[in-house]
């Protein structure tokens, strides 16, 4: 009788067990670091419940906070900038598009009165499941150098950006792809890309490695980020 007790309390134990193991992990919470991450020197940018820390250009409601998101209203355009100057560091975010969304992620903003001209963007948009993705497309470094691949998921799903910045060299991660790569060492002339291409800039990408605020823009869609966090590189 004790034996039949014993495997019956055995049985039940092992099943509670293999039901934990099928129980997914749970998620890191959103907007905070890590004891890895800050161990490495990563600090966040965005707290999760406020603007603190960020300066907003043109209207004061396109941005706002929501449930622990950084969200762009699509209210008029312009930018948000993250406080701080960098040149060499790896930016990680998470973001999310409306159906048809556009933004981007700007890098070595040197003028915020021509954010466009003066930094670097990094291409946010609703390209999903296009073949094959253009300069304008997510992933992209805009109207600059393709994404090898189209990696973005559906609207409404969030993404990962992991963007590391060091001189002339830049690397683009997308949802952990590796989507672009760039030399800008390359770009000597204003207007013009290393392979004949024409493209909208009147400064040669070469001299896009001076330090720079880093920015969110605002294209006129609802565009949500979280999990925004930068690592300095010497």
């Amino acid at each position: 009788m004790r034996s039949v007790l014993f495997l019956t309390v055995l049985l039940v134990l092992l099943s509670i067990a293999g039901i934990a193991l099928q129980e997914p992990k749970a998620q890191s919470i959103p907007n905070q670091l890590s004891e890895e991450e800050q161990k490495a020197g990563w600090k966040l940018l965005f707290n999760g419940k406020d603007l603190s820390g960020w300066t907003i250009v043109d209207l004061p409601d396109a941005w706002t906070v929501e449930e622990g998101t950084l969200v762009c209203t699509g209210k008029g355009g312009g930018m948000i900038y993250a406080e701080g100057v960098y040149k060499n560091f790896e930016l990680k975010l998470d973001f999310k598009v409306s159906p048809g969304g556009n933004s981007g992620v700007f890098l070595r903003v040197w003028d915020k009165n021509d954010p466009v001209q003066t930094g670097i963007e990094v291409q946010i948009l609703d390209s999903y499941g296009k073949e094959k993705p253009t300069r304008h497309d997510c992933g992209a470094i805009y109207d600059v150098q393709a994404p090898t691949e189209n990696a973005v998921k559906p609207a409404g799903e969030w993404n990962t950006f992991h963007i590391i910045c060091h001189d002339s060299h830049i690397t683009v991660y997308l949802n952990g792809k590796k989507v672009n790569e760039i030399d800008l060492s390359r770009w000597t002339e204003a207007h013009r890309n290393p392979d004949g291409t024409p493209n909208k800039f009147k400064y040669p990408y070469n001299q896009m490695t001076r330090p720079g605020y880093i920015a969110l823009q605002n294209h006129g869609n609802k565009i949500w980020f979280r999990n925004i966090k930068i690592k300095p590189l010497d």
